[in-house]
Order: structure tokens, then sequence, then C-alpha cells
């Protein structure tokens, strides 16, 4: 068996000496997705897929209970509709894919690919809004969207990626800021209780926010190698969209008013986060809340008289618990199962052979710590429910400890190099200016996450002079 576990973690490369190759083979030894044969694009495989699943079934839920909707909006764009706003056309021209030939002739107009649905939704709600006794216009959108990057990685970066969209228009600034930063709050509660990753929340600053935008609001995670990754925006666009397509109603003053929007959205880039906080040398670990498989039951002697009738007989009652439990029957050693299904990231195994069988037991075995214990066999899909419970909330437990022992502060951009260079975020004073964020970011590699609310510092880190925030500054993916 030790041989098997060498064997087949040596198949991974080591997570701490080379953490961008360990993610890399991660997600394609554990057949999470494929390379598309287009550059830049990625085969979501069945495994890989049942994790998004569970994502959406967990957000759709959450955006439902705060009222929203969900519809379908064209994946072709006229490209006059880009051009309209235009801050938004500037920030997506690089990455815009032109559709200029259809059914063999050329288009009369080319049709952009969505990289984002703000021009085409606004279309349609000026047709849709006539008075305020239509508002608010609550919509969110699953769908793919291309974008054109020139460096990729599969679920972090790839030219097409699923995705789910929220586009809402309200009466007022008041009502539209509320739903922007209620937005945000429903994606941390998300990512702290199904993925249980701790978040940054907070404004981004002018450089980094959405094309278009009044404000945006980021979610950042910390990666297990130090590095920040945004898992989710929600923007507030003011009248802008609204006054580029004509978004209006009639008040109750009589007068037709432009509406306040908003948009906010997360990614299969989520996927990403989950491999890369929790995973670990011997590959990924499943937050239970969305692992396809929670319990797998591995069957030891499985040619001994009523081992398999045991293991159907016990994967039925999981499954009629409501846990999502699977058996592996298949030939292959136990030592082989046992470090497969690690690798795969499934949140707990049972072991069931003649022994445990003839004594009424079971062997739990959870993945987060390695814990290997002997229980009954009574009351199996109850005691699985708990240990789930327990290894969902360790996991977040010791996300947390990562996240609040790596985070330092600084007063000078050595001090964000250094802070940044040794896995860390950074706190550290701005004074505002683009300048000082462009500087900071040549030097260190580090970029401005979120704006930190609450916490003041005296001077810029990068000119000394007054500062207006405190930053989170972090080398990003």
């Amino acid at each position: 068996m030790a041989k098997d576990k060498e064997q087949f973690v040596n198949q991974i490369a080591d997570i701490e000496t080379d953490f961008p190759r360990w993610y890399t083979d991660v997600v394609l030894k554990t057949k999470l997705v494929d390379y598309g044969p287009v550059k830049g694009t990625m085969v979501i495989r069945p495994y890989g897929y049942a994790i998004w699943e569970n994502i959406q079934k967990e957000l759709d839920k959450r955006f439902k209970a705060t009222g929203h909707q969900n519809a379908y909006f064209p994946l072709l764009i006229p490209y006059s509709f880009m051009t309209r706003e235009a801050e938004h056309v500037e920030g997506f021209a690089p990455e815009v894919a032109v559709v200029t030939v259809g059914g063999g002739e050329t288009l009369a107009e080319p049709l952009v690919i969505r990289p984002t649905s703000e021009t085409i939704i606004g279309e349609m709600y000026s047709k849709w809004l006539q008075s305020y006794r239509d508002l608010p216009i609550l919509i969110n959108q699953w769908a793919n969207v291309v974008r054109w990057e020139k460096t990729t990685r599969p679920f972090l970066r790839t030219s097409e990626f699923l995705w789910q969209e929220g586009h809402t228009v309200h009466a007022t600034e008041e009502e539209a800021m509320e739903e922007t930063m209620k937005m945000l709050g429903v994606y941390k509660e998300f990512a702290e209780t199904c993925l249980a990753i701790p978040v940054f929340t907070g404004r981004k600053t002018e450089k980094e926010k959405f094309a278009g935008a009044v404000a945006t609001f980021g979610m950042e995670a910390m990666m297990h190698d130090g590095k920040s990754l945004q898992a989710g925006t929600s923007h507030y666009l003011g009248q802008n969209f609204a006054k580029a397509f004509d978004i209006q109603f009639l008040d109750k003053d009589g007068t037709h008013k432009y509406g306040y929007t908003t948009s906010w959205g997360v990614s299969t880039r989520l996927i990403g986060a989950l491999i890369m906080s929790h995973g670990d040398a011997r590959g990924l670990i499943l937050p239970p809340v969305v692992a396809p498989i929670q319990a797998i039951i591995v069957p030891i002697a499985a040619k001994k008289e009523g081992v398999l009738e045991a293991t159907a007989k016990l994967k039925a009652d999981l499954l009629a618990a409501g846990i999502r439990a699977d058996a592996d029957v298949s030939d292959n050693s136990p030592g082989w199962k046992f470090n497969e299904w690690e690798m795969k990231g499934v949140p707990l195994r049972i072991e069931l052979g003649p022994r445990d069988i003839e004594a009424g037991k079971m062997v739990l075995v959870r993945r987060d710590t390695h814990e290997k214990k002997e229980v009954s066999l009574e009351n199996a899909a109850q005691t699985v429910q708990e240990l789930l419970k327990e290894i969902q909330s360790n996991l977040l437990a010791l996300a947390r400890e990562r996240k609040e022992k790596r985070v330092v502060t600084a007063d000078s951009v050595d001090g964000i190099l250094k802070g940044v260079e040794g896995g860390n975020f950074v706190k550290a004073g701005w004074c505002g200016c683009r300048e000082c964020e462009d500087k900071i970011k040549e030097l260190t590699a580090a970029s401005a996450r979120v704006i930190v609310e609450d916490e003041h510092a005296e001077t810029c880190a990068c000119c000394g002079k007054k500062a207006k925030h405190v930053v989170l500054f972090a080398r990003a993916y």
C-alpha cells in the first residue's frame, strides 16, 4: 500500500516547490478538465462539471431568495452596442472576439461574442421598462462568455468560461447601491458557508474597477501560495448604461427618469479557488457542500461472501439520507483506490471488509485530517452526515487561520515587496493617486486588491504623502 501511495503521489508536482505545476497536474489527473482544441479553451469533464452544478444550485437558491429571476440573453451582440458606453468598449476591446461572416456572407454589421452582457441586457431593459411600477428589475443569467485571453490556465483564466451575471435596474441611487452591497454579501456568505473560503471584500480602486462602472466591489480569496484570486465582483453602474441605452421610466411625479443599474457575477474560477485554497500534497480536498461525491465506499476483500452486498446496502442507505455517496467496486487494489479518491478530494472514505461487517462496524477516513476511526454501522447515515459537517467546518477554520496569519502591514514599497515575497497579503497606506498605485505594481508585482474600510494610515507607502486609504496589496492570479 505504501508503494501504491508513493507511486500515485509522484504523479503530481510538489505543492510547496512548484505550486503552478501542482495545480495543472491536479486539474488534469483528477479529470476535472482537459484542454480544448482551440488555444485557451477548456473542456469541463463530468467530475469538474458536477462541482459547478453544486455551486450553481447553492447560488441559485440564494439569488431567488433575494427576489431575482433567471432569464437568458443572446450570445451575439451587435458591435454598435459595445460602442455606446465609451469606457466599457475601451476596457473590453482587447478581449473581444468578433464575428464578421455568417451563412457564407459578410455581415452588414459585425457581431461581438459576449464578453459580458451589460449592453444587450440594457437594450432589452429599455424596451421592458415603462413605469416606476416595473421597478426594480432583478434578473440573473447563467451563461458562457468569451474573452480572448493571451495567457490562460484552466478555471482561472480561459478564453471561454461559464458564469452567472446578475443585472438589475432601480429607481434610485440608494436602492442600486443597496443591491450592489447585498449581492456582495451573498457572495461572501456563499464562499464561506459552501466553499469554506474566507474572503476579503471591499471597494476596488479606479484602476481595478469594471469598465463602465461607477464603483466596483470585489471578493478576494487567499490561495495556498499567498496569492490572491478575485473570486467575484459586484458593480454599481450608476446611470452610465441607463443613459447609453435609454433605460427610462415614468416616475410617480409624471416625469421620465433614468434608472440606476447594477451587475454582479462569479464564474467557474471558483473551482480554481477551491483547488488552490484547500488542496495538499495528495491532491484535491473538496468541501462536502460542493463535492460531487461526499463519501466513497471502498470494499475490502470484495470477493469474500457478503462484502459487496453490505457495500450496496450501505450505499443505498447513504443515498436515501441525501448523502452523495458511491462505491468503488472496480478490480483495482484497495491501495490504488485509497490514493485515487484521496487525489480526487472526496471528503470521506468508508472502508468495509468481512471483519467490519461481522463486528457491525465500518472504518471512516477523513480527507482533511487523514484521521481514521472505527464506528458502528448502526445509524451510519447520521454518523456520516455529522462527520461531513465537521469536515466542512474544519476546512473553513484552517483557511481562516491561514488568512489571519498571512496578512502583514507595511509603510514603504520595500515593505510591500518583502511582504508579498513572503507569501502574504499586505495592508499599506495609499494617497489615492494612480501614479503611486502603478509604481507599487511595477516594483513589487502586487496590485491593489480592495480598499480596507475602517482602517487608517498616516502616510502613503509609495510617496510619503498623507494617506487617503488603507489598501490590501497582493500578487494575484
